[in-house]
C-alpha cells in the first residue's frame, strides 16, 4: 500500500510522487490550507492539502481528525524558506497531497499519546495506544535487536537452541509456582517454569555441550518496578567448563549485545566477592557508578566511652559499626538534614546513626566528646577525611547494619544527585554463600543445584558456592553456577536442606536418575532480558519494555485478566472454587 515508510523520504525525492500510511498526528488549518503530520513507526512528515491545488484531498482533509488511519498520495516538495524543521528528521520536505483515503476513523482518545503523567491504570487499559509512541516503538525495536544479538553471538559460539516445557512439574523450592490444572488427570496439576533450569541441565547430561534458550519463565510473587509475574531471559548452559569459562561466554554475550544495539562497553568487567560486595556497599548488587564504600571502624570504637558503641564492639563477629564518608557533606547538608536522616535508616531497623562533621580543628559532632584525640585521628586516617567531609556511622547486629547502611548509601547519592545517568558500570559478584539461615530454616542462597566450594565447613552460613551474580548499574542483571554434577553430592545438599531421602526422590528424581548416568561437569547462567532493556532504554520500569504488562496485582486491565471462567470448565479440571470468607 505504501512506496515509503513516512521518514523515508528525503530531498532526493523532491517531484517524486509517493504513497504513504499512518495515523495523524495532528492536523492544522491555516488559512483555509490544511497541514496533517502524519506518522508511522518510523516518525513523522507533514502532509499539505490546498483546496487550490486538489479540492478532493482538500474535502477530505478537512474532516479528518487525531488518530485517523490515513492513506496519502502526493508529490514531494522542498519546504519555502525559513520553513524547514530541524526538529524532524523530514524538516525540509513536505509532500502535496493529490489524493486522501481513510481507511478508519479514530473515537476521540482516552489520554494524549505519550503523556507520561496520565494515570498508570489508564495507560495499561489502553495499553495498545500507549505502544503507539515513538518512544515505545524505539524501545521494542531496542528489545529486537538484543535478542536478535544474542542469538547472534551465542551462535557463533557454538551453542544450540533448544526449546524447554512449559507444562512442568511443580518443585516449589523458590517462589510460588503458577498452577495449571489437567483435565485429563483430575486433580494433578502443572506448572509454569520459573526457569528451565533443571531441563538444561538434563540436555547437558544429553550431551548438547552448549545450549541456549530466549525462555518464558513464570513466578507467583509480589512485584516491584523491576519484576513481572512472566519475564523473559537469556537461557544459557555449557558442559565440561568451570566460571572462568562461563564469565567469558557471558561476557562476549554482554558486549556483543550492547554493541549491536549501539553501545560501547568494556570486553571484560570487574569482580568482587560477595563478602567485600556486603562489607563495603551493604548489598550483593552494588552500583558501582559512585563510590562511597563503607569502612569497618568497629575496633575504634571499641575503645570509646559510650557504654552501648562499646559493648557492641564486644562482638566484631556478629556486629558491625561501619562509617559511610560523604564528601563534601558538611557543605551540603545542615544539621537538621543531617538529624533527620536518623528517621530513615530507622525504618530498615537502625537504633539510630551517628556522624561527625570535619573541620578546620579537627572532627566535631555529638559522638567527639567519647573518643580520645588519638581515636579521632584513627577515624579521619581509616575513613580518609578531608575538611568539609562528613562520616556517618550505623552500629548493631550484623544483617542489619550493612542492610540499612547500604541503603543509605543509595539514598544519600539519590540525595545529593551524583549518580551518572549515561554509564554503564558491569561487577561480577562471586564466591556467594551456599546457604542462609532464614526463620530458623536453611536455604539454598540461589538454588540448590549450585556446586559448593567445601561443604566440610563447620558454620553452614561459611559454606561458599561457585555461583556468581552479573550487577549493571545496581540492578542484578542475571546470574548462574556450577551446577552439582554427583548424584551423592546432590543428595549431601538435599540432606543440608532438610530435604529428605523420600521427598527429594517424589520432587528431583528425574534429575538424581539423570545424574546416575554419566553427567559432565556443567554450569551457565541466565540474563533477564527485560531488565536488560530496561537499563539499555533509561526507563525506571520493566513495564515499559514489556509489550502487554501486567500491574502490581498481576492483573492485566486490559483484558481484565485473571477471570473467573464457567461452571463447565471448573467441572471438566475437578476443581470447585471456595469464595474467602468476607472480612
Amino acid at each position: 500500500m505504501r512506496t515509503h515508510y513516512c521518514t523515508e523520504v528525503n530531498v532526493d525525492n523532491i517531484g517524486q510522487s509517493v504513497r504513504l500510511c499512518g495515523w495523524v498526528n495532528s492536523r492544522r488549518d491555516h488559512g483555509g490550507v490544511v497541514f496533517i503530520d502524519l506518522r508511522d513507526k518510523g516518525g513523522l512528515v507533514q502532509i499539505v492539502c490546498d483546496p487550490t491545488d486538489n479540492k478532493d484531498a482538500w474535502a477530505v482533509a478537512d474532516m479528518v481528525r487525531d488518530e485517523y488511519v490515513l492513506v496519502v498520495e502526493g508529490k514531494v516538495r522542498a519546504r519555502g524558506e525559513g520553513l524547514e524543521n530541524p526538529n524532524l528528521i523530514t524538516g525540509k520536505i513536505e509532500v502535496v497531497a493529490d489524493k486522501i483515503i481513510i481507511e478508519n476513523r479514530s473515537a476521540p482518545m482516552p489520554f494524549e499519546l505519550g503523556d507520561q503523567k496520565v494515570n498508570e491504570e489508564i495507560r495499561l487499559k489502553y495499553r495498545f495506544l500507549e505502544l503507539r509512541t515513538k518512544r515505545s516503538y524505539d524501545i521494542f525495536r531496542l528489545r529486537s535487536k538484543a535478542a536478535i544479538a544474542a542469538r547472534n553471538a551465542l551462535d557463533e559460539l557454538g551453542f544450540l537452541e533448544v526449546e524447554t516445557p512449559i507444562l512442568t512439574k511443580s518443585t516449589p523450592e523458590g517462589a510460588r509456582d503458577y498452577l495449571v490444572p489437567s483435565r485429563v488427570h483430575g486433580g494433578e496439576f502443572y506448572a509454569l517454569p520459573q526457569s528451565p533450569q533443571l531441563f538444561k541441565q538434563l540436555l547437558m547430561v544429553s550431551g548438547f555441550d552448549r545450549y541456549f534458550q530466549i525462555a518464558k519463565c513464570f513466578r507467583d510473587e509480589d512485584l516491584r518496578a523491576d519484576r513481572q509475574p512472566e519475564f523473559t531471559q537469556i537461557d544459557v548452559e555449557m558442559s565440561f567448563c568451570d566460571q572462568e569459562d562461563v564469565i567469558k561466554v557471558a561476557e562476549k554475550l554482554i558486549h556483543d549485545i550492547f554493541k549491536a544495539c549501539g553501545f560501547d562497553i568494556p570486553a571484560t568487567f570487574k569482580r568482587m566477592t560477595h563478602f567485600d560486595a556486603m562489607e563495603k556497599y551493604g548489598s550483593d548488587k552494588p552500583d558501582m557508578r559512585y563510590d562511597m564504600a563503607m569502612v569497618d571502624v568497629i575496633d575504634i570504637f571499641a575503645k570509646c566511652s559510650n557504654e552501648i558503641f562499646s559493648s557492641i564492639a564486644q562482638d566484631q563477629v556478629h556486629n558491625r559499626i561501619k562509617a559511610l564518608r560523604v564528601p563534601n557533606g558538611d557543605n551540603i547538608f545542615s544539621k537538621r538534614q543531617m538529624k533527620g536522616f536518623e528517621d530513615y535508616v530507622r525504618k530498615f531497623g537502625a537504633s539510630g546513626l551517628g556522624y561527625f562533621q570535619m573541620k578546620e580543628d579537627g572532627l566535631k559532632g555529638p559522638l567527639a566528646k567519647f573518643f580520645d584525640d588519638e581515636a579521632l585521628n584513627e577515624i579521619v586516617t581509616r575513613t580518609q577525611l578531608e575538611v568539609g567531609d562528613v562520616v556517618f556511622f550505623g552500629a548493631g547486629h550484623k544483617k542489619t547494619v550493612l542492610d540499612y547502611m547500604g541503603r543509605f548509601r543509595i539514598f544519600l547519592a539519590n540525595e545529593m544527585n551524583i549518580i551518572p545517568k549515561d554509564v554503564f558500570e558491569f561487577l561480577w559478584v562471586v564466591d556467594f554463600p551456599m546457604f542462609e539461615i532464614e526463620d530458623g530454616r536453611v536455604k539454598a542462597l540461589h538454588h540448590p543445584f549450585t556446586m559448593p566450594k567445601d561443604l566440610n565447613v563447620k558454620n553452614i552460613e561459611e559454606i561458599e558456592s561457585i555461583a556468581y551474580d552479573i550487577v549493571l548499574n545496581g540492578t542484578e542483571l542475571g546470574g548462574g553456577s556450577i551446577r552439582i554434577h554427583q548424584e551423592h553430592l546432590q543428595n549431601e545438599v538435599f540432606s543440608l536442606l532438610g530435604i529428605e531421602a523420600d521427598e527429594a526422590r517424589e520432587k528431583f528424581g528425574f534429575l538424581l536418575d539423570a545424574l546416575k548416568f554419566g553427567a559432565p561437569p556443567h554450569g551457565g547462567f541466565a540474563l533477564g532480558l527485560d531488565r536488560l532493556i530496561m537499563l539499555m532504554a533509561k526507563t525506571d520500569s520493566i513495564r515499559d519494555v514489556i509489550a502487554f504488562p501486567k500491574t502490581q496485582k498481576a492483573q492485566c486491565i486490559m483484558t481484565m485478566a485473571p477471570s473467573e471462567v464457567a461452571e463447565e470448565q471448573l467441572k471438566e479440571l475437578s476443581i470447585r472454587v471456595r469464595k474467602a470468607a468476607a472480612q
